[in-house]
């Protein structure tokens, strides 16, 4: 079906008519709309976020965990511009692992959009670091080392869905098990950590990729030098993720991270499942109680000086970004959308191009520097 849209073009800042036929863009056009009115709004590539824990209520990591769950996030992620993402499942034992994974695999065999926007299954730990500090909330009694043979099992319940496994390469099977998810076509990601700086290097060599959260899921403090932190930033083939929520990580930490990996950084949420709930008091699933401030951050109630997750989707991040004077607009928007998919190696890799799958959003820039999507595109289809 042949669509067209009118808008502000994101990088250029030029007002431009986009076509989309058959799930593609097949134009773009320098152009005013049809009233003769240039629309405002901005037209940007889909948004594509590699870790998402729930939003709106929604969790993932609730048991029984079933089909319908999957489909009604994708629904809710829409909402905040995001075209593509990757459901992430945490720490569990190997049945509700298994019965996460079945899920979304069956979500994705009901509905041909569905599968077109859970771009893939991001398995964030058993494997990572057992400490306290590094393991984050993640439960410790099902925190283990890494086992192929289980891994399979996973993979074979999702479909082969798994496109990101984040683990800790401290553990004497890390290297022999990186070696397989790379040569699986599996990207590793190093995360929730107490790795030494050899152990860190050896897990590049065998293939890992990419960072997770960096600056996050670690010891509250580290030796000045050598540490984890440092040997990941000076990796250069290493891909790392952000969240830019505000409460995360400073923006000093930010600036310097943004400037050593340039093209290589790229934004998360890691959003749990109070993400677009409103400020208040709640109870999260392994029963502790957390509070929503109105400032958006997600803390706990006995402990406030604690975070209890990110409560905050892309579009937040990337308004920090600018407001921060981190970057400009279009980079901060990237970031969050066209170097994701270079990394996982999606179609929606070039962007706002002729010949990319119409994966688009239009937003608005409002005056207190936030970002309010107002359409999404999905395959050439509005979707909200």
């Amino acid at each position: 079906m042949l669509q067209k849209i009118n808008g502000i073009h994101y990088i250029t800042g030029e007002p431009i008519t986009v076509t989309m036929n058959q799930g593609f863009i097949t134009e773009i056009r320098t152009a005013l709309d049809e009233g003769g009115r240039n629309d405002d709004r901005l037209i940007a590539p889909g948004l594509v976020d590699l870790q998402i824990n729930g939003c709106n209520g929604i969790d993932l990591n609730v048991f029984p965990m079933d089909s319908e769950r999957v489909h009604s996030i994708v629904r809710e992620v829409w909402k905040e511009g995001v075209t593509t993402f990757f459901p992430t499942i945490t720490t569990n034992s190997s049945a509700n692992l298994i019965e996460a994974m079945t899920a979304i695999a069956k979500a994705c065999d009901e509905d041909a959009v569905t599968a077109a926007t859970v771009g893939g299954i991001h398995l964030e730990g058993p494997f990572i670091s057992p400490e306290n500090g590094p393991r984050g909330a993640h439960k410790r009694e099902f925190v283990c080392e890494p086992d192929w043979d289980a891994f399979v099992r996973w993979q074979e319940a999702a479909g082969g869905r798994i496109r990101i496994v984040t683990l800790s390469p401290e553990w004497p099977s890390s290297i022999d098990f990186i070696r397989r998810c790379s040569e699986s076509g599996i990207t590793v990601a190093i995360g929730h950590t107490a790795a030494s700086p050899e152990q860190i290097r050896n897990s590049v060599a065998a293939g890992a990729r990419m960072s997770t959260h960096f600056g996050n899921g670690s010891h509250l403090t580290l030796p000045r030098h050598p540490n984890y932190l440092w040997e990941q930033l000076a990796e250069d083939s290493l891909w790392v993720s952000l969240i830019a929520d505000g409460f995360h990580l400073p923006e000093s930490f930010l600036k310097v991270v943004m400037r050593m990996k340039q093209e290589h950084a790229i934004l998360v949420s890691d959003a749990v499942h109070l993400s677009g709930m409103p400020p208040g008091t709640y109870c999260s699933h392994n029963r502790i109680h957390v509070v929503k401030t109105n400032e958006g951050r997600l803390q706990l109630a006995d402990e406030p000086l604690l975070l209890a997750g990110s409560a905050q989707m892309l579009p937040w991040g990337i308004a920090h970004l600018i407001s921060k004077k981190l970057c400009p607009l279009h980079e901060a928007w990237d970031m969050a959308s066209v170097r994701p998919s270079i990394l996982m190696n999606l179609s929606t890799s070039s962007g706002l191009q002729v010949g990319s799958p119409a994966d688009l959003v239009l937003f608005k820039k409002e005056e207190d520097g936030g970002i309010s999507i107002c359409e999404t595109y999905k395959q050439g289809f509005p979707v909200i």
